[in-house]
């Protein structure tokens, strides 16, 4: 069962932010931060038991545009082809704002810090966070995703045709049909996942909200961003990049960029790994993420003493 909150009138924007927390509120908290066209029901639930079993306090979110969190319905069509051409006229906001979003939701739960995990379009994120807001972030988890730079981390060409040739989805059958299609493209070699598991989420989003022309804001609001890679090399907090050696929706590069651009910061390529969250590796994630966790509450605390790293 879900049980879910809305926290109105969050950020600069003022925004409804869909929100859920698990577990106990006085361990650490990690904001988990979702990728485009993903919801906060496509963290599974398995692997937020495995961060709640090593003591940590889980807050996962819609994203603006997406679940029941704010929808931008009166914004301008995207234009995805001309923003990749340079034509930004197009743009309803940035990762700056969604970035903002997330800090709000963060404000209204009243939570002054985080160690602050993202996921694909959730890792840049989750990284324009650390970037902005360096003192709510106490630890930064990158997965699967990449610096804002052309030249690394893109969708490989076959994986492009394949996930977006073809008639659009729209009906529920098609759209659940089609999460099908693509986590077999897009999935984990190593770790296959379960068609019936992947459709009974994608029916629950579904069912949640499908907002087609959203999905293109938020992919248009990352081009607009651009390459965050110098930024990047003025974060000083711990960090984990975590990347699936087989991802081709985001290549494996993206997280090696990541990775080099973070001063001290870990990367961890798992062999087998493709762009999702497979079930045989919820624990050994869950493993990495309470690691630095730990690290960063280590230098939380050392800094309250006037330790300095």
């Amino acid at each position: 069962m879900l049980n879910e909150q809305i926290a109105k009138d969050v950020g600069p924007a003022h925004l409804d932010i869909a929100w859920e927390q698990r577990g106990d509120p006085r361990h650490p908290t990690v904001l988990l931060v979702m990728g485009i066209a993903a919801q906060l029901v496509n963290w599974p639930l398995g692997f937020l038991r495995a961060l709640v079993a090593r003591e940590l306090h889980v807050v996962r979110f819609d994203n603006r545009d997406s679940g029941h969190s704010t929808h931008m319905h009166t914004a301008p069509p995207p234009n995805l082809p001309a923003a990749l051409k340079g034509d930004l006229s197009s743009v309803t906001y940035t990762l700056s704002d969604m970035a903002a979003d997330a800090v709000g939701l963060l404000d209204a739960l009243k939570i002054d810090a985080a160690h602050v995990v993202g996921a694909s379009l959730g890792g840049a994120i989750a990284q324009t966070i650390a970037i902005e807001h360096p003192t709510r972030v106490r630890s930064l988890t990158s997965m699967m995703s990449t610096t804002g730079d052309m030249s690394v981390g893109q969708v490989h060409p076959e994986t492009m045709k394949a996930l977006f040739g073809g008639p659009p989805a729209r009906t529920r059958e098609e759209v659940v049909a089609r999460a099908v299609r693509n986590v077999a493209v897009v999935g984990s070699p190593a770790f296959p996942a379960d068609p019936a598991a992947v459709a009974e989420i994608a029916g629950l989003a579904y069912d949640r909200d499908y907002d087609e022309v959203a999905i293109a804001r938020q992919a248009v609001a990352s081009v607009a961003s651009g390459d965050r890679t110098p930024l990047l090399h003025a974060l000083d907090v711990p960090t984990l990049v975590l990347h699936g050696l087989a991802d081709t929706m985001c290549d494996p590069s993206g997280g090696r960029a990541t990775a080099a651009a973070i001063p001290g910061a870990e990367l961890v390529l798992i062999d087998g790994m493709g762009h999702t969250l497979p079930p045989g590796l919820w624990e050994r994630l869950a493993d990495h993420i309470a690691a630095i966790v730990r690290k960063g509450e280590a230098r939380a605390a050392d800094h309250v003493h006037g330790i300095r790293w």
